[in-house]
């Protein structure tokens, strides 16, 4: 490797270190406020809380990557532009392409890099991550219950003044609101002096004992009349056992698509062999419903078909008409119910056919942004070190500006791609490499401009339309106003 080579490389690690950690850092605080309510308010340690931001850490690279690209190409080539290194380059023979040649192997080897994280440590963290939130009540049962405050767990509310023990499962002062299966509020009411929670990390359910106490239940009579005569009920308890499903442990703060949408923990091998199977599964069900539909409706195919003049004079006639009318109505209302529910039996089958597309172009998605992230990474160095040559600016200033620009206009084409995709809108492959296909041709542009004159980005390809039509508008509104004047002389 040589010296200038050495220099640039140096340069740019620099700067892209310091750019990936700083962005990253505010990538993990935004993380931090998205999952604010399963981490405030439960007691948990510093290790639970390392552990978390851990986990959720490796599904932000994809977003921290590219846009460190940019912006440290940007930096560091603007850097050199604007300190007429170079000039200095280029007077000693040496062209923008060869200062380019070293970083870009730098940048393919990144990619080769963020492909294999992409696809092996992402999936992994993932899966960690998720069930990270779904079993931390099973490693320590305690965290989903706060002091002082009530937490809702299920159908339930339950308050304690005090915990202690180890893992705070030894409870004090508790208070429990049941919520009635009727959806009428709580109906019942229980309060003990001391409780333990009892787990296993092998076991679903939770078990809470309580000691020393009272069960309160209101009671409702068939006859409103006699509400005042049974206002509720009251037992005392020595000891009382409740079990309750961790499945429902801070499950209004959980993201259901999220835990259920498993295709973000698979490799792309895994995605191939799964988007298989549900595509051959998709297949035949709709083969399936379409027997279905025919046994059930008896469509058949007739090769001589009615013309007009004997639909117009029937030689078979209407076998209604040796009805009476009674039947005539029985028989319509019948028809009338199974065309009612055959509509309702369509109607379920295509939300179901949809719901089953949209998971098989979500795994679609999947195996096309492992790809897309590494080639991120190469389009946003050839559109940041180009521009960064051009506009001839270092520092955070206009580098900031041009990198957030273009970076949002990538994020915005990325979202708007995988959404349109997911609903069968386009193709799962068009949808994650809409944003790259757009891009590609600025950073080509930019890049050509860069290697032949180091300057001087023309845009009036873009701005001229508008100009010519702004033109007319004028040229137009100019020729009214002197016919109106002269009429009026």
């Amino acid at each position: 490797m040589k010296i200038l080579d050495r220099y640039l490389l140096k340069t740019f690690l620099i700067t892209f270190t310091s750019v990936f950690v700083i962005l990253f850092f505010i990538f993990i605080l935004q993380t931090v406020w998205l999952f604010i309510s399963e981490l405030a308010g439960k007691d948990l340690d510093l290790f639970m809380i390392i552990k978390f931001l851990l986990f959720a850490s490796p599904k932000l690279v994809p977003m921290v990557l590219p846009l460190s690209v940019l912006l440290s190409s940007i930096m560091t080539f603007g850097d050199l532009a604007e300190n007429y290194e170079f000039a200095a380059m280029k007077s000693a023979g040496i062209s923008f392409q060869r200062t380019m040649k070293g970083l870009s192997v730098f940048i393919v080897l990144l990619s080769f890099c963020a492909f294999f994280f992409a696809n092996n440590i992402i999936p992994y963290a993932e899966y960690k991550f998720i069930n990270f939130r779904k079993n931390i009540a099973q490693v320590k049962p305690a965290l989903a219950i706060a002091e002082g405050q009530f937490s809702n767990i299920g159908n339930i509310n339950i308050k304690v003044d005090k915990k202690t023990g180890e893992k705070g499962e030894f409870l004090e002062n508790v208070t429990i609101h049941k919520k009635s299966n009727l959806g009428e509020g709580a109906k019942t009411v229980i309060k003990s002096k001391k409780g333990h929670l009892i787990s296993s990390e092998e076991s679903n359910l939770l078990q809470l004992v309580l000691i020393d106490g009272y069960y309160y239940e209101d009671i409702t009579p068939k006859d409103y009349k006699d509400r005042p005569k049974m206002p509720f009920a009251k037992v005392y308890f020595k000891k009382y056992n409740i079990n309750i499903d961790l499945s429902k442990l801070n499950s209004a703060d959980e993201d259901k698509s999220q835990i259920t949408n498993t295709n973000n923990m698979l490799s792309l091998s895994e995605l191939k062999y799964t988007t298989d199977s549900l595509t051959t599964s998709y297949n035949k069900e709709i083969i399936s419903v379409s027997d279905n539909v025919y046994q059930r409706f008896g469509f058949s195919y007739n090769p001589n078909p009615l013309d007009s003049a004997q639909i117009k004079n029937p030689k078979t006639p209407n076998l209604t008409s040796f009805l009476d009318n009674n039947l005539k109505s029985k028989i319509l209302e019948i028809a009338n119910s199974d065309a009612l529910s055959s509509k309702q039996n369509l109607e379920m089958n295509e939300l179901s056919f949809k719901e089953k597309k949209r998971d098989i172009n979500n795994h679609w998605l999947s195996m096309y942004e492992k790809f897309v992230i590494a080639y991120a990474c190469l389009l946003m160095f050839f559109i940041g070190a180009p521009l960064g040559a051009i506009i001839r600016k270092g520092g955070l200033g206009l580098p900031i500006v041009f990198a957030m620009l273009i970076f949002i206009t990538f994020h915005f084409l990325n979202t708007f791609g995988k959404k349109l995709a997911q609903e069968g809108g386009t193709t799962p492959f068009m949808g994650s490499w809409i944003s790259s296909i757009v891009l590609t041709p600025l950073a080509i542009y930019l890049t050509k401009k860069a290697v032949n004159d180091n300057g001087d980005v023309n845009f009036d390809f873009i701005t001229e339309p508008f100009k010519k039509v702004y033109e007319f508008i004028t040229r137009k509104l100019n020729n009214n106003n002197n016919t109106i004047q002269e009429n009026g002389d």
